[in-house]
């Protein structure tokens, strides 16, 4: 049976945000991500149907604090909190935040591809 641990995962994205470690596990990704500063992402998902990430997420918070927020309605879980972020949400996310979570990686990698894009765009010419 597949696993995954957070210090076993390469680095895959260690931005001044974000620090994210992806392991494919079956058709889904686990995503062990570390949030350095308080931060809100919703720029990097310009380009997405209606600008919102369009991946299911199932995961938990071991530290820090993290909400969601929909068109209609925000949700925010704190450490030990399990949750499910169906699609069509803005994450906005303290600093000092870890998670662990699961997406299908279908779905992740073309909302990552958007995402790190927009991210280095904003961060202007090498």
């Amino acid at each position: 049976m597949p696993s995954a641990n957070r210090m076993s995962t390469p680095v895959a994205m260690d931005e001044p945000e974000i620090e994210g470690r992806y392991a494919p596990l079956g058709d889904y990704t686990v995503s062990f991500e570390t949030f350095k500063q308080d931060v809100d992402p919703g720029p990097y998902f310009l380009g997405l149907p209606d600008n919102r990430c369009q991946c299911a997420h199932w995961g938990v918070v071991t530290d820090g604090q993290v909400t969601f927020r929909w068109a209609d309605h925000d949700e925010t879980y704190a450490a030990g909190d399990a949750y499910y972020a169906p699609p069509g949400h803005l994450p906005l996310v303290t600093g000092g935040t870890r998670i662990v979570e699961f997406s299908p990686a279908e779905g992740l990698e073309a909302t990552m591809a958007v995402v790190s894009q927009n991210l280095a765009e904003s961060r202007g010419p090498a």
